[in-house]
């Protein structure tokens, strides 16, 4: 819809100069979930410390994208849920890591100082970084539950 709508699309030059968002990202390092307990852990933790990041992206998406408001909202309050679903099964749920208050409207006031010509480029970003990210979560929450005594 990005592309159509606003003529910013994957392959656009402009958008690989902007990537400076520090998203997170799930890699082979963090295990995959395939493993044993304790890289499952480990994977467990990144996924959850993951989509509770996100929520200040989806946040700052839902203020920009009027037009897709409820939609983002809806996305977070599930991404949330998720988030905290998975925590719980962590073996320390302590260790997962939640961005406190100043972190996140610091992230926030970054994200509001985007220039109005980049704020598509920067949303665009994000729906493809948390896509990918969701991707890789759905392959390691899947793997656990056709492997493992795991229900979500």
């Amino acid at each position: 819809q990005m592309c159509e709508k606003f003529t910013v699309c994957q392959n656009s030059m402009e958008m690989l100069l902007h990537n400076n968002l520090n998203l997170p990202k799930v890699t082979a390092e963090d295990g995959f979930c395939l493993l044993k307990r304790t890289v499952e852990d480990k994977c467990l933790r990144k996924i959850s410390s993951g989509l509770y990041t996100f929520q200040t992206y989806l946040k700052y998406i839902q203020e920009t994208f009027i037009s897709e408001n409820q939609n983002v909202e809806s996305l977070s309050f599930s991404t949330e849920h998720l988030a905290r679903t998975l925590r719980q099964m962590v073996i320390n749920p302590e260790e997962v890591t939640i961005p406190d208050a100043a972190t996140q409207e610091s992230l926030h006031t970054k994200l509001k100082s985007t220039k109005a010509w980049t704020e598509k480029i920067t949303i665009n970003l994000i729906l493809r970084d948390f896509t990918s990210f969701m991707e890789k979560t759905v392959r390691a929450v899947r793997y656990l539950k056709n492997t493992r005594s795991f229900s979500v």
